[in-house]
């Protein structure tokens, strides 16, 4: 470990300060203490937790990553350019304040509404209280959206008072993400942002786009104006926009924009101060690098003849046009790089591990400080384009049928002459300092004999040598999220994404799809029904049908009554999503039910909501 962090200290420009002076260029206050409460007294934020990041890397941190988390702990209000300003170090994202004739118009509004509201009120502390104005979504990722109601309210989207901007695709994409697989990623999320962790220099510093995620309340406005094309200006209060559509990079549903009076860029999260993921850690579709790097060449295209800055969601903002046209360059190339060598190397008959053990990057790109990987890696994003074209199959026909991880573990177990031999050659490779090797074999006997109190013990260390020597923030994070659950127990899902106005988004067909993936299958094979659902104020009508284990739905005429009917409106349809599949919940919401009673009693029987606490490193 000594020897790798030393290999970086010599590699690496460490005497390179330019990001320091860009992280604390246009500084204007911050809060004191900058801790956010809930209502309840609960801490939601508290970067002062971070203090300790100064000064040179202790042993047990990486110390290209410790230079990334001292850049991202700098917080408070900064001035991008006269007119627009950022707050950072709130939340995992930024917020951002452009300055209107009468108002202030909001760039992404982070996670929580404790958060968005304590960032605005610094934001007015400093430039006077501007009344908000219009809101912009770069992209349907939570942390852009979620803290929205702590600057403005449903009511002046209502009444026409605040628009709110957003790109094609947003509802959808924002609320399925964090709706139809939410349970696994908030589970995977806690060990991807460390929210269990102890913050010092052996726990949690960061991930690498920001420090972690806040834990106060999520909310949801739906988009008043969806932008669809590249080209598309909007004028907002007095402030000229132009938008780029950037679908399927960083996020689904995304959009670049750029001030012309200003010469100011707000780059979302497609040019941020590192590798971004192809496949974030906690689980997502895979991003497409290609278009992502198309998409950047079509920026410095449309904007870079005259751009002078450049702002993203995470981050801090870089200056001057030559300055601004590399760095956007240097992130263009970096994608298409990590593509197009995946594919050579693919088509050549490498898998994904092999290639990226194999796969280097240009001595450019490999000393950039924006190009590290600090929150996506070249070792698992090169593996997410093998996964994006070739899946999860490595084409060898002995992979195409392998036990399940713990039948796995008991033979490999058995093959290595029992625990205490297996556990042998896992310690003396931690000895040795292979500790990828360590975490495997360990790992098999933790999983073939859960209770075996070396293994666990062997395998937290191990994990946490690993995550010690991490550059990227996320693989840190979760390498010593597993090294403290196999201490201290699993600590569940910190951060809950799916809320009531996220569900509430919810089109029809979207609701009965969550409720199908909910479906046991085995406990309902024996079962068939049918429910209409009726919404009164839409003139729709929908068939919902469980048989042979599976939900399905349409919205055709169909031939005979069904078992049941409910009747509601679009407004009180979500409910059903919240617990609402009972006599009462039904009632409750103000849904009438006709027809057979017990026929919703016998959909809500097979239902089996998803675990928030399910085991990741025991099985």
């Amino acid at each position: 470990m000594a020897e790798q962090q030393s290999d970086l200290r010599a590699r690496l420009p460490f005497d390179d300060t330019q990001d320091f002076d860009d992280a604390k260029r246009g500084f204007v206050g911050r809060r004191e203490p900058n801790a956010v409460l809930a209502e309840d007294g609960r801490t939601v934020w508290d970067n002062d937790t971070y203090a300790f990041i100064r000064g040179e890397a202790p042993d047990t941190v990486n110390p290209s990553l410790w230079r990334q988390s001292t850049l991202v702990a700098t917080d408070g209000l900064f001035e991008v350019v006269p007119g627009i300003y950022q707050v950072r170090g709130m939340d995992l994202s930024n917020i951002s304040f452009v300055e209107g004739e009468t108002g202030v118009i909001v760039i992404d509004p982070l996670i929580s509404t404790e958060t968005a509201a304590a960032a605005l009120a610094l934001y007015r502390e400093h430039r006077g209280d501007r009344p908000v104005v219009g809101v912009i979504y770069t992209h349907s990722h939570v942390d852009h959206f979620g803290g929205v109601k702590g600057v403005i309210t449903q009511e002046d989207v209502d009444a026409g008072r605040v628009p709110v901007l957003a790109p094609e695709g947003f509802v959808e994409h924002a609320v399925s993400e964090n709706v139809y697989a939410g349970t696994a990623m908030g589970r995977r999320a806690g060990y991807m942002y460390g929210a269990a962790l102890p913050r010092n220099a052996e726990g949690a510093l960061g991930a690498g786009l920001g420090q972690t995620t806040s834990t106060g309340t999520v909310t949801f406005i739906a988009p008043t104006l969806e932008i669809t094309t590249t080209g598309h200006e909007e004028v907002v209060d007095g402030v000229r926009i132009v938008f780029q559509m950037a679908p399927d990079t960083e996020a689904p549903s995304e959009m670049l924009f750029y001030f012309p009076d200003h010469k100011a860029l707000c780059a979302a999260e497609d040019a941020t101060h590192n590798l971004h993921n192809l496949l974030t850690l906690r689980g997502a579709v895979v991003r497409d690098p290609h278009v992502w790097a198309k998409y950047l060449t079509e920026t410095i295209d449309l904007f870079g003849a005259e751009v002078e800055a450049v702002f993203a969601s995470h981050h801090w903002p870089t200056w001057d046009n030559e300055r601004v046209v590399g760095f956007l360059s240097l992130q263009r190339d970096l994608y298409a790089y990590l593509h197009d060598q995946t594919l050579r190397m693919l088509n050549k008959g490498l898998t994904g591990p092999e290639i990226a053990e194999e796969i280097t990057l240009p001595p450019a790109l490999e000393n950039a400080w924006s190009t590290r990987g600090y929150y996506g890696s070249v070792s698992h994003n090169v593996k997410a384009v093998y996964q994006r074209y070739l899946g999860w199959f490595d084409g060898n026909p002995a992979h195409l049928w392998e036990h399940p991880p713990v039948e796995k573990a008991k033979r490999y177990v058995d093959l290595g002459g029992g625990p205490d031999a297996v556990l042998a050659n896992g310690q003396a490779a931690f000895d040795s300092g292979d500790f990828r090797w360590a975490a495997e074999v360990t790992s098999h006997v933790v999983f073939a004999q859960p209770d075996h109190d070396g293994a666990r013990e062997l395998l937290a260390d191990t994990l946490e040598q690993l995550g010690y020597g991490s550059e990227n923030g996320t693989w840190r994070n979760f390498f010593l999220s597993g090294a403290f659950e196999l201490r201290e127990g699993q600590f569940g899902t910190p951060t809950v994404t799916a809320s009531p106005d996220m569900v509430a988004q919810l089109s029809p067909a979207m609701l009965f799809d969550a409720i199908a993936v909910q479906i046991n299958g085995p406990a309902a094979w024996d079962e068939s029904l049918s429910i209409d659902v009726v919404l009164s104020d839409a003139s729709e009508r929908y068939r919902l049908r469980l048989s042979n284990g599976a939900l399905t739905y349409s919205s055709q005429p169909q031939h005979g009554d069904p078992d049941a009917t409910l009747t509601t409106t679009r407004r009180a349809l979500p409910a059903l999503a919240l617990g609402g599949l009972t006599a009462d919940g039904l009632a409750d919401a103000g849904i009438e039910l006709t027809g057979d009673p017990s026929t919703i009693d016998r959909l809500s029987a097979v239902l089996d909501p998803g675990d928030p606490d399910f085991a990741i490193v025991t099985p």
